[in-house]
């Protein structure tokens, strides 16, 4: 059975409050296509860790701290997860890769977590877990339809790409670099780089598209950008 992991940002799970009915939805969907395709998630903190990543700094805190306290996030948006998804879904949320790359080894379950260590994204995670599971794809289900050459929501003149390669996606980020807890981009720096290192099959979809993420996530034709690697 195919491996596919899945970064889920925070925004998908709880974009404004939470919504047991769209998270709901969520979960059966994850629940349809685990039939087909061994499903991995990591999910992001989003708004959540935002929040109090916020407060934090403004108290000084420095940014292992701030990092810790959005893993925290990451981990309760995950519990939410697996308590929508239920029997299908193993019932705790795995605190490194290893362990959840064991977990899906030997049990045919979805296999949902957080963050992991200060200084690595969810996004991060999400390659960093693809790049030890055999033949696995990744997907990055984030909260625009496409990659952008710009910030659409800032910029009217941003281009929308259907495909580029992975050194591209790296040239518009600026880099590989780890910025600072919370920060919001289409994919993090250091995860682009481990894309690019160990050559991991990765698409860029909206991930409040149900239709959509179902799509990738069985690899069938969808909506969103190709990461040429």
């Amino acid at each position: 059975m195919e491996n596919v992991v899945v970064s889920m940002g925070g925004s998908i799970i709880a974009p404004e409050t939470i919504d047991p009915v769209h998270v709901g939805a969520i979960a059966g969907m994850l629940k349809r296509v685990c039939e087909q395709v061994k499903v991995y998630v990591i999910v992001g903190g989003g708004r959540t860790a935002r929040k109090y990543i916020d407060a934090a700094r403004e108290l000084c805190a420095d940014e292992a701290a701030l990092d810790t306290l959005g893993i925290c996030a990451t981990r309760l948006n995950a519990m939410l997860l697996i308590t929508a998804i239920g029997e299908k879904a193993f019932s705790q949320v795995p605190e490194s890769v290893s362990e959840a790359a064991g977990i899906g080894r030997n049990r045919r379950r979805i296999v949902v977590m957080g963050g992991t260590t200060p200084g690595h994204s969810t996004d991060y995670v999400g390659a960093e877990l693809a790049s030890i599971l055999e033949d696995a794809r990744f997907v990055n289900a984030t909260n625009v339809d496409y990659v952008y050459t710009r910030d659409p929501k800032k910029h009217a003149d941003a281009e929308r790409l259907e495909e580029l390669t992975i050194d591209r996606l790296i040239e518009i980020n600026g880099g590989t670099a780890w910025n600072s807890a919370g920060a919001n981009a289409v994919m993090d720096g250091p995860a682009c780089a481990l894309i690019k290192r160990h050559r991991i099959p990765t698409s860029v979809v909206n991930g409040s598209d149900m239709e959509t993420l179902e799509n990738v996530i069985l690899g069938k034709p969808f909506k969103g950008t190709k990461i040429i690697v």
